[in-house]
């Protein structure tokens, strides 16, 4: 009539609680192990190779960008040739979109300091 209930047994615990048990004292085997005798040489290379990634990041998301306008015009070009509505939702849309990618091109950057 009532449906069974979970019952703990400490001798068998569930795999769940093996499983954040190992991931536990995985974490903890890896804290503290950190070698600072590289020093700021270190610092400036990952830095760099930080800023470098940065920037290709932008120019792949730069190029999907445009991909998705070209996409997005091409649907909005149909949609006013056939008549649906929404033509003017995706209008904006697509403006607002490129709004965004402007400003995460140059504004982000440009407020934490990078010039791009």
């Amino acid at each position: 009539m009532f449906p069974k209930t979970f019952v703990f047994n400490p001798i068998k615990p569930p795999p769940l609680a093996l499983m954040m048990l190992a991931s536990g004292l995985d974490g903890m085997a890896k804290c503290g192990a950190v070698d600072y005798s590289w020093g700021a040489d270190a610092l400036a290379s990952s830095h760099d190779y930080l800023v470098t990634m940065m920037l290709y990041t932008l120019y792949v998301c730069s190029a999907i960008a445009g991909i998705m306008v070209i996409v997005s015009s091409l649907q909005i070009y149909i949609k006013m040739n056939t008549g649906e509505p929404g033509v003017v939702k995706d209008i904006i849309m697509c403006v607002m979109a490129c709004l965004f990618l402007i400003g995460a091109a140059v504004v982000f950057p440009a407020f934490f300091g990078y010039r791009i």
